[in-house]
């Protein structure tokens, strides 16, 4: 039964993404803002075919701490979910630091590529920073919230990986509040597994908290 739930997903994930990136490059014209919303919506049509195709329902607590002004999230990072779930629920635009590679994959690429995130050329070693700094403030300043991942790569439910000093670094930098957020994603859908299981995923947001001008430890 849930390998024909997996099957009918991956269809649905197929059907839907081909012409949402050829929508996304009609409208490309429009404000950003516009451009954001309509091509969010691929990433929250995906949340609600994982509902109601693999049974996998969600939750959130902690709403009243997401902040109404700047701030820079720092999530847990276990699965692909999450990475749809954030772009389509979160009340402002949020804005994905990832290598600038995936610009080149298609359709998903496209749409991602639109959307004037923070892409980093990992060519350039310790310059990478930099660029997440400089683009960072330029969206902090529109008014959107950069997110990072601070273990830097997918991390199975339960255990841990070596957080790496990018995000609190940006904080610092940028004088911005950072909102910490946890989830447990990688229970129902694991990491490159085409089996996801039904049940809940709660996702829990954390009092916002301001680096008061420390400096982050490696």
């Amino acid at each position: 039964m849930l390998v024909i739930r997996a099957v009918f997903y991956q269809i649905f994930l197929l059907v839907t993404v081909i012409p949402y990136a050829f929508a996304c490059i009609l409208w490309s014209p429009l404000p950003l803002h516009w451009r954001y919303r309509l091509t969010a919506g691929w990433p929250r049509l995906a949340v609600w075919g994982a509902k109601h195709f693999l049974g996998i329902k969600w939750q959130v607590k902690g709403w009243e701490n997401l902040p109404d002004g700047p701030a820079i999230l720092l999530s847990k990072h276990q699965s692909a979910w999450e990475t749809m779930f954030f772009p389509a629920y979160m009340p402002r635009e949020v804005c994905f630091v990832y290598k600038r590679e995936l610009h080149r994959v298609p359709f998903f690429g496209w749409g991602l590529a639109l959307l004037r995130m923070i892409p980093i050329d990992r060519a350039k070693g310790k310059d990478a920073f930099a660029q997440v700094v400089s683009m960072g403030q330029q969206r902090l300043d529109e008014g959107r919230w950069p997110i990072l991942f601070p273990e830097g790569t997918r991390i199975a439910a339960g255990k841990a990986g070596r957080y790496k000093i990018g995000g609190a670094s940006l904080a610092v930098r940028t004088k911005s509040v950072v909102v910490p957020i946890a989830h447990n994603a990688g229970e129902r859908w694991p990491r490159k597994a085409f089996i996801k299981t039904p049940g809940m995923i709660t996702v829990s947001i954390g009092p916002p908290s301001a680096p008061k001008g420390a400096q982050p430890k490696s």
